[in-house]
């Protein structure tokens, strides 16, 4: 991942060169229409402010949409230790689930963790994904909640779990897509290749489907039906509308009429819009390294492993840049990322590699950030 993020930036210096312009290159309005491209130039400041009310309180953002930051909010038992964090997610509880990549070695430690709404350790489960636990998203279905998660490395697999921990099934490869390499729904070593299964994330559909992004294998998406059966498979390798240079997140998109599923198309540095069907939709460029993305209410939410969350409106305009310093994201990248192994250096209101985020209800957000010795912030909603 090292080499991907550090070509992907040098690949970008003139964006990185505007500063906080946030470049965004809007091809759509409210609904499909004719694929234009437009040039946004913005320059900002970084917006962290600090208030004293007892103790230093750091808020990020600005206008409608600043947050207090609440770095390192759930906090672990001395049992157990960060291992990477990737992915975030919360129940309809208000619980968070947090899943760290996990040390391969370490068997009999768990690589998914609850936390109640007040950042308490609740249980945790999931050691048969360290060493490469990814993705983690959860689900309201008409019998409960459900946990979807994805492992990549050695794991490459995908599987449902209920909210205690209790694995409902589990699937690797869809050979019947026919693109991948003989054998591989039988993988078990990390081998990786455009042919080969990573799985990343989960985007879930209207009908009780989803669409699984294979963001570190084949870069294409598949489609699965409510019982989890392999329907279509979209995409491929390339920068052309519809194609991907690592499809690592997406979600789906049901602010408008149609609802459409959004890919954070990551090498490419763009988002990209589908509909139900795999049909490319929408195209938006401008991002350094998109990981992933969410949707509460008008708002989406989209981390990139850059050092910032971006937020957006309905018609896909610029809302706040979370955490956009350049001067602080040079840091972050010097020395090969070497930061993001030293937190004594890291600074408060600053992101060093926000790999996933999500909203809550109440539209707070929880950020992981892809760091060694792991880091989930909480972002409280002030405006």
């Amino acid at each position: 991942m090292t080499d991907q993020i550090q070509s992907a930036v040098s690949s970008r210096r003139q964006f990185l060169s505007i500063g906080t312009a946030g470049l965004l290159s809007m091809s759509f309005g409210d609904t499909a229409q004719a694929f234009t491209r437009k040039r946004l130039f913005r320059r900002r400041g970084p917006a962290i402010h600090t208030e004293k009310r007892g103790n230093p309180t750091v808020v990020v953002g600005e206008n409608d949409y600043r947050y207090e930051v609440q770095h390192d909010w759930p906090q672990l038992p001395d049992q157990f230790t960060w291992q990477t964090t990737h992915n975030v997610a919360v129940d309809q509880s208000g619980n968070l689930y947090v899943i760290h990549e996990g040390d391969r070695r370490l068997t009999d430690h768990p690589s998914i963790f609850v936390f109640d709404p007040q950042g308490r350790y609740v249980r945790s489960f999931g050691n048969e994904f360290q060493g490469g636990g990814h993705g983690l998203e959860i689900r309201r279905e008409s019998d409960g909640e459900f946990i979807y998660v994805t492992g990549y490395q050695h794991l490459k697999n995908f599987a449902k779990y209920d909210l205690q921990g209790e694995r409902v099934w589990v699937q690797r490869a869809p050979m019947e897509s026919g693109i991948y390499a003989t054998g591989e729904d039988q993988a078990t070593t990390g081998t990786w290749g455009r042919d080969r299964f990573m799985p990343t994330n989960f985007a879930f559909l209207p009908d009780g489907g989803f669409m699984l992004a294979d963001g570190y294998g084949t870069f294409a998406i598949h489609r699965y039906d409510a019982d989890g059966k392999w329907t279509s498979t979209f995409g491929s390798p390339g920068k052309a509308d519809g194609q991907f240079n690592l499809p690592h997140g997406l979600c789906l998109d049901d602010r408008y009429e149609e609802p459409l599923v959004v890919v954070a198309d990551r090498v490419n540095g763009r988002l990209q819009w589908f509909d139900l069907q795999g049909v490319h939709k929408k195209t938006l460029d401008g991002f350094i390294l998109p990981a992933n993305c969410d949707v509460h209410d008008d708002v989406l939410l989209v981390p990139d492993l850059s050092a910032r969350i971006t937020l957006l409106d309905k018609q896909h305009r610029q809302l706040v840049q979370l955490g956009e310093d350049a001067e602080w994201r040079k840091a972050v990248l010097k020395d090969g990322m070497a930061l993001r192994t030293q937190p004594s250096e890291w600074q408060d209101g600053r992101f060093l590699h926000p790999h996933d985020a999500c909203f809550d209800a109440d539209g707070n957000i929880f950020v992981a950030e892809w760091v060694a010795p792991g880091r989930v912030t909480r972002l409280v909603r002030r405006s």
